[in-house]
């Protein structure tokens, strides 16, 4: 169990230590689709990157991932959860994706914690993980989609490719949605998931068949 006291500082730089890029997670090795819809000339500049994250936050990836996660952290079900985010995973490798990445936490957490949570989605194992810490659930959420953004614009800076400045805009820019997201969606269950980002699926089913892969996702 958590040796950290519930709500501190010390609580928060746990949570961002598990989103951070330092983390063992791999999330450096997946584009959930992005690369695909680079390739395409979907996404080719800033404005066009930004408008690709704000449908997959807005419709997408981002709003289903903000329930679930919501839901872990409040203490539903974590096994119904984790069956949940994989019946709507939109390809083999978008489950993939979630499943390594919440492999890679629970286990890394578990040598921290001498914990034993079995591996689980990404969403969900981070709300098990995170549950004891006693953080504000929308703040928690809201975090956790800034890291899944940022990612994603990593992923654009190498391959678009875009300027630091002008990839770190695009993540400055969509704080916002971070925030409404996480608000919008605290209470939900998970009977209001639903995903209308149909180009980021399409996109995501086409990547396994890319000629130049970079990615895994």
């Amino acid at each position: 169990m958590s040796t950290v006291q519930s709500g501190t500082t010390a609580a928060w730089l746990t949570l961002m230590q598990w989103l951070s890029p330092a983390f063992p997670l791999g999330s450096f090795a997946y584009s959930h689709g992005l690369e695909t819809a680079i390739a395409s000339g979907d996404v080719r500049d800033a404005a066009t990157l930004d408008a690709w994250l704000r449908t997959l936050l807005r419709h997408g990836t981002g709003r289903s991932d903000a329930i679930l996660l919501h839901a872990a952290l409040r203490g539903d079900d974590p096994d119904a959860l984790a069956d949940v985010a994989r019946a709507f995973a939109a390809s083999a490798e978008r489950a993939r994706e979630a499943e390594d990445q919440g492999a890679a936490l629970a286990r890394t957490v578990n040598a921290l914690r001498g914990t034993q949570a079995p591996p689980r989605p990404l969403p969900v194992a981070l709300g098990v993980a995170a549950a004891d810490l006693g953080l504000v659930p929308e703040r928690v959420v809201a975090c956790y989609l800034q890291a899944f953004a940022s990612n994603l614009v990593s992923c654009a800076t190498r391959a678009v490719p875009l300027g630091q400045t002008e990839a770190q805009g695009v993540l400055a820019h969509l704080a916002p949605e971070f925030e409404q997201i996480a608000r919008d969606t605290l209470g939900m269950g998970v009977a209001e998931i639903a995903s209308s980002a149909f180009g980021a699926d399409i996109a995501s089913l086409e990547h396994e068949a890319l000629a130049v892969r970079l990615y895994r996702s």
